[in-house]
């Protein structure tokens, strides 16, 4: 059979043998209600609670300052439309998560104002095109800390100077830096972050929103007084449990400086070495080279082949990549990353995304070191317009 290697982590992780044992006594035994007086559901209250310690550790936060969600999008849209009202202007950026993107398309629907600050050629956010697109109405600054197709990170801090000077609530999607660089949110300055559990190794569909203390947040389900009033409904117990195992996990990885696991390769180093030997390919480029980027994660562009027939073409063979945001996933649309860089279509089209995670193995870059370069020969042999890109 095909071996197969995964490569695509920015999409979604494997859930951890730790998480997996974490999480299984709460599908059977332990089932109760956390919101019940009896023995059983104060059993699983207990258990939601520990797990929410475990995230607020990794933010460097308070406990109660952590509200669980269903994912990062409910994450991401509780922090813009719970803060946001009719009448309120917004700054976001053009690279933003379409979590993020399409909830300021829908505000501006509503009677809000947005303005989309752009980025560069290295697709880096300017804190002082921020600052300069402060209103007298500006009700909240969101812009993401770690981009999910290009790596890059935002100069969040700074940014989050701005918005407190100008008392101006700041929210910055983590999600894809979570895990993968150290967390602080007083240092970063946000009242608002989102991470995601199935992005460290724990289990899809559980996400959480940091809230600063202070902050007035009007949810966005109403019920019960779960999640003390800011998000009603029964808390998925063994998805919070092992959203807050994989959370102790990747903060034994960070403080150990090595998150590969059972091997002494750091990511970053695996990830440079992986980009390092596919740039050597002919007519290939690094999309946000020089930039700030989370350890993990290359995006690499190979002139004269469609992104979308390389992936196919390498998934036949064992290799799980993909061409952007898990979201876009058949979109025929280029990346709105790329383009906001001001990548030309054909170049965002023929860009591809590596994102590795702790299950990786060198053997699984040396199986795609094999794989790509070869590849990347055939479809371009294939191609009728490559000699023409390239001669150029």
């Amino acid at each position: 059979m095909t071996r197969r290697v995964y490569l695509d982590n920015n999409a979604t992780t494997p859930v951890l043998p730790e998480v997996l044992e974490a999480m299984r006594p709460y599908f059977g035994e332990r089932f109760g209600n956390a919101s019940s007086i009896h023995h059983h559901g104060q059993d699983t209250r207990a258990a939601v609670e520990r797990a929410r310690q475990s995230v607020a550790a990794l933010l460097g936060c308070r406990a109660s300052e952590i509200v669980f969600t269903s994912g990062g999008t409910e994450a991401d849209n509780l922090a813009i439309f719970g803060v946001v009202r009719s009448g309120d202007h917004v700054i976001t950026s053009t690279i933003e998560h379409h979590a993020v993107l399409n909830s300021c398309k829908h505000l501006a629907t509503e009677g809000c104002e947005v303005t989309y600050v752009p980025v560069d050629g290295q697709g880096l956010v300017d804190p002082a095109d921020v600052k300069r697109a402060i209103r007298p109405n500006t009700k909240l600054i969101t812009i993401m800390l770690a981009n999910n197709e290009i790596g890059v990170l935002q100069p969040a801090a700074e940014i989050g100077k701005i918005a407190a000077e100008a008392d101006i609530y700041f929210h910055t999607d983590a999600v894809q830096a979570a895990g993968k660089i150290p967390l602080d949110v007083n240092e970063i300055g946000c009242d608002l972050l989102t991470i995601s559990g199935h992005k460290v190794h724990g289990p899809q569909g559980v996400g959480a929103l940091y809230v600063r203390k202070g902050t007035q947040l009007e949810p966005m389900l109403y019920g019960g007084s779960h999640e003390r009033s800011r998000r009603a409904g029964t808390e998925n117990v063994p998805a919070i449990v092992g959203f807050g195992k994989a959370a102790e996990l990747a903060i034994a990885g960070l403080e150990r400086g090595d998150d590969v696991r059972g091997d002494d390769m750091k990511m970053a180093a695996a990830r440079d070495r992986l980009e390092r030997e596919l740039l050597s390919i002919e007519a290939t480029g690094l999309n946000g080279e020089g930039a700030p980027r989370v350890p993990n994660t290359t995006n690499i562009y190979f002139d004269g082949i469609e992104g979308e027939a390389l992936v196919i073409a390498l998934d036949l063979k064992g290799l799980a990549v993909s061409t952007g945001a898990a979201c876009s996933s058949g979109s025929i649309e280029p990346s709105h990353v790329l383009i906001a860089m001001g990548l030309p279509v054909a170049r965002a089209k023929a860009s591809l995304r590596f994102s590795l995670g702790k299950q990786n193995t060198p053997e699984d870059i040396d199986l795609a070191l094999n794989l790509i370069p070869e590849t990347v020969s055939r479809l371009r042999d294939l191609s009728p317009v490559y000699r023409t890109v390239v001669s150029k």
